[in-house]
């Protein structure tokens, strides 16, 4: 992840509704949700709902999937791994690997679920 990349996420991130919202995505998991039920959940109008998807979508923490006439979305764990790499790329006296446990924890609910690359 580039320098500007970074901020674009956290710039995202840095807004109440965004940040609700990608923390319900992040519940939500595999099945993610509609835009309908996210501003259902959050009591947010859809028009605003709309606009802060967008947001999150271009700062690669969301990503969405088209199911007929209607828009599921989810949390884009990639961007966020990303993102977090980024922030603890320099950790640990310059030896990023021994941030890698910790990282694959946060990102995956635990080292023995996340996929081995």
């Amino acid at each position: 992840m580039e320098k500007n990349d970074a901020i674009e996420a956290l710039s995202a991130l840095a807004q109440d509704v965004r940040l609700d919202v990608f923390r319900l995505l992040v519940r939500a998991g595999q099945d993610g949700m509609n835009a309908g039920e996210i501003a259902d959940a959050l009591s947010v109008r859809q028009n605003t709902m709309s606009t802060n998807l967008a947001i999150l979508s271009r700062a690669g923490l969301v990503k969405s999937e088209r199911q007929g006439r209607s828009i599921r979305y989810f949390a884009d764990m990639d961007g966020m791994r990303g993102l977090l790499s980024f922030m603890m790329e320099d950790c640990c006296g310059g030896r990023p690997e021994l941030c890698a446990p910790a990282l694959q924890g946060i990102t995956c609910g635990g080292p023995e679920t996340c996929a081995k690359d």
